[in-house]
């Protein structure tokens, strides 16, 4: 049997409450701590005063490659691939980093909100690393973007260059637009 240390335990309830803060999910906390999932429930609860949400993560692929959670998906991804390559930080280090500039990235652009949360950031490496998902280059401005590997991708456009005609016309932009309307 394991000789459990204290010093790593408590390495693994700081990086649980980091997690938590970050907007994990109790699936996520559960593989990246050695932590149980009782005292993982006791700590959620703690921080967040409320029981962690229930349910499945997310595990199509799909997701990541309608427009707006693309582009979002490949603004995190080439921030993780940037501070693997340079920062030399890994794994989960890597994922949170990663997040945290996303976050910072989004939040600059007045009214955008986050599209990715922690968990589909992490689900999202994860189908890169198991090979579901990978990046290419628009043809047109040369940035990388999240595509499925097994689609044909010769000559691909982001969804910034080419634009789906309904993009941007979410329910939050209509009510902002009559609200502008209404005030003027």
């Amino acid at each position: 049997m394991t000789k459990k240390s204290v010093v790593t335990e408590a390495q693994d309830i700081q990086l649980a409450m980091e997690l938590i803060h970050l907007g994990a999910r109790l699936q996520l906390l559960e593989s990246e701590t050695s932590l149980s999932r009782e005292r993982l429930l006791n700590l959620y609860k703690e921080l967040k005063g409320e029981s962690p949400p229930k349910g499945m993560l997310p595990f199509s692929t799909d997701w990541f490659l309608t427009w707006q959670p693309n582009i979002h998906s490949s603004m995190f991804l080439n921030i993780y691939h940037y501070l693997v390559l340079h920062a030399e930080i890994q794994g989960i280090q890597a994922i949170m980093k990663a997040y945290q500039l996303y976050l910072e990235q989004v939040e600059i652009n007045e009214g955008d909100e986050a599209v990715l949360s922690l968990t589909r950031a992490w689900t999202l490496v994860r189908f890169v690393e198991r090979k579901m998902l990978a990046t290419t280059t628009c043809s047109e401005c040369g940035g990388h973007f999240v595509i499925d590997r097994f689609d044909l991708n010769n000559h691909y456009v982001c969804g910034l260059c080419h634009m789906p005609s309904r993009a941007g016309k979410t329910k939050k932009l209509r009510e902002e637009a009559a609200l502008a309307a209404a005030a003027l």
